[in-house]
């Protein structure tokens, strides 16, 4: 009888989970027209209000930066940032914004380093993407010349890449090397599909995680981190020595 009644038995719901212990978000796509985030400074207002309502002090917005795509500078970032800091102030709203980039991994990275012309947040950190369906050449090389010059590559949604499916070796030997991991929340949400989600639950379990952030586009995406702060695996990565509090 107790097996059975175990067997069938409600599990436990947990309290909603206090993201106010982050303090910080570090990747977001804030700045209004620049990517495929934010569409207007009343998208990035409602945002904002969302995070502060999540309990977040700090957003520190990361638009794309990539040579295909979104061929951002430091200049037209910052002059965005200056628009939404205007509209913050007018407002009255009660949240601190920075901003720093994504940045794509392709050839013109190699340029940037060459160049110095990272646009860095917190403690010299740089937050790196690879396409998602393949691996990236030459990379190890690169990170290492990164560290060399005193940056600190953070890869972004470490979970959402295909060609890593399966494993967290690979995080833990980067992490060993001087990289750190991000994970995205929704990732637990199987907002990006089981594969991710599943990769996402094993990076908790392994403890293989630096930061974790919103990676919010829009404000649906924030919605949802709100509908899933009674999740378990949520729960257990805010028990983890997470650096977001540092930034």
């Amino acid at each position: 009888m107790g097996l059975f009644s175990s067997l069938f038995s409600k599990k436990v719901q947990l309290e909603p989970a206090d993201l106010s212990a982050l303090k910080v978000d570090m990747h977001s796509h804030l700045i209004p027209g620049i990517d495929d985030g934010s569409k207007s400074l009343d998208d990035t207002i409602g945002m904002l209000v969302k995070f502060k309502e999540l309990g977040y002090k700090k957003i520190i917005t990361t638009p794309h930066i990539m040579s295909d795509y979104y061929k951002n500078t430091p200049e037209i970032i910052l002059g965005g940032l200056e628009e939404v800091r205007a509209e913050i102030n007018r407002i009255g709203l009660d949240i601190e914004i920075e901003a720093a980039a994504e940045y794509f991994y392709d050839e013109t990275l190699v340029e940037r380093l060459e160049k110095g012309s990272f646009m860095t947040f917190g403690d010299n950190y740089v937050l790196v993407e690879f396409s998602f369906s393949s691996e990236p050449r030459g990379h190890e090389a690169f990170f290492f010349d990164m560290l060399i010059k005193g940056y600190r590559p953070i890869i972004a949604h470490f979970e959402r890449y295909n060609f890593l499916h399966g494993s967290v070796e690979k995080a833990a030997e980067w992490r060993e090397k001087g990289l750190l991991i991000q994970m995205n929340i929704n990732s637990l949400s199987g907002h990006y599909g089981p594969l991710v989600k599943k990769q996402a639950e094993m990076l908790v379990d392994s403890g293989q995680i630096d930061f974790i952030a919103s990676d919010c586009h829009r404000i649906d995406h924030l919605n949802q981190i709100d509908n899933i702060r009674t999740n378990e695996y949520l729960h257990k990565v805010l028990k983890m020595p997470l650096l977001n509090s540092e930034l």
